[in-house]
């Protein structure tokens, strides 16, 4: 019995297999956490890509309609592709400062969010716009949810704006 016993203690051929059996269960949750933090860093990216196109293509206007607001909001989406679209948010707003610097809306326009009303005061970050001049702000808000839920369980909302100047006049006007 001795004998057996201590032939068994020498023994090191199962060792590999007890090795790879602590240490796989970390690996392979380790390996799904990181694609499921990369697959939210990807949809993170696209909202901000989409803010930034929204912006970009109004603020290539010298007057928009709300048709073509629309039309800017479906480019929105079809970035956002593949990621699921239901929960994206998104405003165009263009704000004005007057001669004293106070900044107002001067038309804006959501999908999924509420648009600001006209005439109302709205904060833009010094330096970003002067006395008599416009800006286009984009806003998106995208909540991403995993379809796996194991390291995030719960939807991450994702908020991305964006300032840009009108490119081909002074202030971007909205026909009806």
């Amino acid at each position: 019995m001795i004998t057996l016993l201590n032939r068994l203690g020498r023994d090191r051929r199962g060792v590999s297999a007890v090795e790879f059996a602590l240490i796989a269960p970390a690996m392979i949750a380790f390996y799904f956490g990181l694609a499921e933090i990369t697959q939210a860093l990807l949809a993170e990216r696209r909202a901000g890509h989409a803010a930034s196109a929204i912006g970009d293509l109004v603020a290539q206007s010298s007057t928009i309609s709300s048709t073509e607001i629309t039309d800017i909001f479906q480019i929105a989406t079809t970035i956002m592709q593949p990621y699921p679209t239901n929960t994206l948010q998104m405003r165009v707003t263009s704000v004005k400062a007057n001669a004293a610097g106070a900044t107002t809306v001067a038309w804006s326009s959501g999908s999924g969010m509420t648009a600001y009303a006209v005439g109302a005061s709205l904060a833009v970050p010094s330096g970003v716009i002067a006395a008599n001049q416009s800006v286009i702000v984009s806003e998106v808000a995208y909540a991403y949810d995993s379809p796996v839920n194991f390291f995030m369980p719960d939807a991450v909302t994702f908020n991305r704006k964006f300032y840009l100047r009108p490119r081909k006049s002074d202030e971007v006007a909205k026909s009806n």
